[in-house]
């Protein structure tokens, strides 16, 4: 992957910057010390590495917005961060850039339960969203597996979505107003805590702009009763393309669960050597579940037995407690890990049409014997959002340049069953130079006509998104 040139005039001018930056903030804001900084030279895609110029973890708006005003009249890129749990390397530094982390930003503002909302702080992370909420009988549906750690404004930046998206959405489904800060520090409010604000409806445009356009620091989040139950149902299968089908025809049959999450046979062992769920030995697994009144669910699961029954399903097991139905999700909810002890992995991230779910997992298997590295598959099935998990050993001569060749292929794939290369880790680094695969030079050049007017200087999450030679001319630096 070619990485961007450093901008020698930012990096001569550094004492200068770090004086305007410490005088415009309270103590403890600006991070610049060499060690500390290490602390955040990679995101979750830790292929790459490269320490920033400095770090600013603000305590406000009004902080984030005197730092972006300070880097705009110096001409600084800066690198918007949440947690750090992008999976794209969506907040990967530079070395001439300042890192604005909101992590410090945790406030819940405000909880409206007669209205179904929450007002937040971006830096809160995902599942203490719900917890702020649940003694009160509502949650917050979108549910990426990093939601124990991953900030609220990292999943509006990246659009994320987790397994309980095929029947409650993703985030932007999800959305209903932000606070922000654009680069030059003006601060905005898109949308607000009901539907249908006033204005242009801009709130589809921020949501999933990964940092490009602005940097959010408030937000508010639909919230949803809890449901009456909610039971999930294994079922494994003797192979990839026959559990592919299966879902195919759930989807088909007009069941809608509230999740259908895929595992394939390397992630079962991975998975079961780590956590112990009892999964059964298979070549592919179903987890699905299903919600609503006792009756409800029951009929559900009724359709989907009948369904699954069509495809000779080799086990079946309904929870039939809670402590069940969490061993169940046991295993899915820790696969990221579980593959972490097998070696170094990059986790992808195409979408694909549910129809095609048996063509490609097919060809990935294939492709895993052309390229020579293993391949688990661990992926939300219902709406096709697919995670293959590509095994490689970073410190073996041309396994990482394998590694990505091999991911470039299986995402040209999804483009090309009529698919697109990205459903919740957004494009970053990572799938920047793929970009030309799924948009022509015009569709480009539309997208970044947008982030011209929002960020004319091109400072906002530099070389990200869109491939370097397409953006060369509007770049900073």
């Amino acid at each position: 992957m070619d990485m961007p040139l450093v901008n020698r005039r930012i990096l001569n001018s550094r004492p200068a910057i770090l004086d305007a930056l410490a005088a415009v903030l309270s103590e403890g804001v600006l991070i610049t010390n060499t060690v500390e900084l290490k602390a955040y030279e990679c995101d979750g895609l830790s292929a790459y590495r490269c320490p920033p110029m400095a770090v600013t973890l603000p305590r406000t708006t009004a902080e984030v917005a005197a730092i972006l005003k300070v880097c705009h009249s110096m001409g600084v890129p800066v690198v918007p961060r949440g947690a750090g749990t992008s999976l794209a390397g969506g907040a990967l530094p530079t070395a001439d850039c300042v890192i604005l982390g909101v992590s410090r930003l945790t406030r819940v503002i405000e909880i409206n339960t007669a209205d179904r909302f929450i007002h937040v702080e971006t830096g809160r992370t995902n599942l203490s969203v719900t917890g702020a909420v649940e003694s009160e009988g509502f949650f917050y549906a979108p549910d990426p597996s990093s939601q124990i750690a991953c900030a609220i404004a990292g999943n509006i930046a990246m659009n994320s979505g987790g397994a309980h998206c095929l029947k409650y959405g993703v985030t932007t489904n999800n959305l209903l107003g932000v606070r922000m800060v654009l680069m030059d520090g003006t601060e905005l409010t898109l949308g607000g805590p009901f539907n249908d604000s006033g204005g242009l409806d801009l709130m589809g445009v921020i949501c999933g702009s990964e940092g490009q356009l602005a940097v959010v620091t408030e937000a508010w989040l639909r919230i949803l009763p809890k449901p009456e139950g909610a039971r999930p149902v294994l079922i494994g299968f003797d192979s990839n393309e026959v559990a592919g089908a299966c879902v195919g025809d759930i989807i088909k049959a007009g069941v809608l669960p509230v999740a259908i999450e895929f595992m394939d046979r390397p992630a079962i062992v991975a998975c079961e050597a780590f956590a112990k769920a009892g999964y059964p030995d298979c070549a592919a697994l179903l987890i699905i579940e299903v919600e609503g009144s006792l009756a409800e669910i029951d009929d559900q699961l009724a359709r989907i037995r009948d369904l699954a029954g069509r495809h000779a399903p080799v086990a079946y097991r309904e929870s039939t407690s809670e402590a069940d139905s969490a061993r169940i999700w046991l295993g899915r909810k820790s696969a990221f890990g579980a593959m972490g002890q097998m070696g170094d992995y990059m986790c992808l991230d195409g979408t694909i049409p549910v129809s095609s779910l048996p063509l490609v997992l097919r060809r990935i298997g294939e492709m895993s014997d052309e390229f020579g590295l293993r391949v688990a598959n661990v992926f939300h099935a219902g709406d096709g959002n697919m995670h293959p998990l590509i095994l490689f050993d970073a410190n073996k001569p041309g396994d990482l340049e394998r590694c990505e060749a091999f991911g470039a292929a299986i995402l040209t794939l999804c483009v090309e069953v009529g698919g697109c290369l990205t459903g919740e880790h957004g494009v970053g680094v990572e799938k920047r130079d793929l970009m030309s695969v799924q948009y022509n030079p015009a569709d480009l050049e539309a997208q970044m006509s947008v982030k011209d007017v929002f960020d004319p200087s091109w400072l906002l999450n530099p070389a990200k998104v869109f491939p370097l030679s397409a953006s060369a001319g509007r770049r900073a630096g």
